[in-house]
């Protein structure tokens, strides 16, 4: 089958809900099982709405009596997958037919159990092929149309014929309890199926593998070997059948399993991954903090160390400015300084009654008016040497 381009394939999945759980599910299949191409197409459901849709067409390969043949088969992907189970069926070819069972209806649409109990975190397409194969391994969806009814079918001629070439007559149906029969029996749907025989043609019967098998005609009741050889081939291809089964149930749960476990240790890596760069980060502003202390210890230390080897500073060399700005600006705070200590003072000769009223009032509005001017002139001089204001 032509190998289908992942580019154009995520295009046409564009409108899929879970865009990367299906693209994964669909090359999953598609390495897997080379007689699959994914394609794009209408599907027309029952009550005639088109939908574009994806679907896996080709052949699957399913063993039966010890040859391989390639069974046709469609399947539908939902734009809701995995949410919704895919829609399947059996396309058999111009010189097949459908053989109607439990499992397949005169449609050709396939009812199996997985697809009825269908599990969007458990169930997927890699799961179903598998099932497919081991249901249709026994119990064949077609078989050969006879070009001539006398002329007998052929049998195991897998590499000469693409399918399965059985008889017409029903093959024997397995019964799955617990389940629902499928197709559903109605008026408008397949009619209803004869009772499934409670044993198989060439299985040994209750008695043990000494008594005639059910099915096999004996001559003057004689059994031959070839009779009992047969049942213990059927015997045990039901054995190992039902041990496979077991197995990749067994081997899907564990899987399922590890793949939680993974999801789990991916977010949890995750996690570690971004409280390993918030402690680098943390990291690096503390080495940066600790240099800048170092640094200005050692300032701290040159600066003590100097003071302690000089002589005495004389406090009014120390309060000498740098510029004539900054000495004006000294000046107009050390005069606002005072004038706020006379008004505090002036205050308290009002109180203590050595000047009255009159004379406070005068002296305060004199004192305050030089205070303003003097604090307007400071901001200007912040101003004017950048300083805040």
């Amino acid at each position: 089958m032509e190998v289908v381009d992942e580019s154009k394939l995520r295009t046409w999945l564009f409108k899929y809900r879970n865009f990367e759980i299906t693209l994964r599910e669909i090359m999953s299949v598609l390495n897997h099982y080379h007689g699959l191409q994914a394609l794009q197409d209408t599907y027309v459901f029952n009550d005639g709405t088109p939908m574009e849709l994806i679907q896996l067409n080709g052949t699957i390969p399913v063993r039966f009596k010890g040859a391989v043949y390639n069974i046709p088969v469609c399947i539908w992907l939902m734009d809701t997958h995995p949410n919704n189970a895919p829609i399947c069926y059996v396309k058999p070819t111009a010189d097949m037919s459908i053989k109607v069972s439990m499992f397949v209806d005169q449609n050709g649409k396939i009812y199996l159990p997985y697809l009825h109990d269908w599990k969007p975190n458990t169930s997927d397409l890699l799961g179903l092929i598998q099932v497919m194969i081991v249901t249709f391994g026994e119990q064949p969806p077609v078989f050969a149309k006879p070009a001539n009814k006398e002329v007998p079918y052929p049998t195991n001629s897998f590499g000469s014929t693409p399918y399965m070439p059985y008889p017409s007559n029903p093959y024997p149906q397995t019964s799955y309890p617990g389940y629902p029969s499928y197709p559903p029996v109605s008026s408008q749907s397949v009619a209803a199926y004869p009772p499934y025989p409670t044993s198989y043609p060439g299985y040994p019967t209750s008695g043990g593998f000494g008594g005639p098998p059910e099915g096999i005609s004996t001559q003057h009741g004689t059994i031959k070997d070839e009779h009992i050889r047969v049942s213990l081939l059927s015997a045990i291809e039901e054995k190992l059948m039902r041990r496979m089964k077991e197995l990749f149930q067994q081997n899907q749960a564990e899987l399922d399993t590890l793949r939680k476990t993974q999801e789990e240790l991916k977010q949890g890596k995750a996690k570690l991954d971004i409280i390993l760069s918030k402690m680098e980060k943390e990291q690096n502003d503390l080495d940066k903090n600790i240099t800048l202390l170092k640094d200005k210890e050692d300032e701290l230390d040159k600066a003590i160390e100097r003071i302690s080897n000089d002589e005495p500073i004389d406090v009014d060399d120390a309060v000498t400015t740098t510029a004539p700005l900054y000495k004006q600006l000294l000046n107009a705070f050390a005069e606002e300084a005072a004038l706020e200590d006379a008004i505090y003072y002036m205050g308290e000769a009002l109180r203590c009654g050595i000047i009255d009223l009159d004379v406070f009032l005068r002296q305060v509005r004199t004192l305050s008016r030089k205070q303003f001017m003097l604090r307007a002139l400071m901001q200007k001089c912040r101003q004017k040497a950048g300083l805040a204001v």
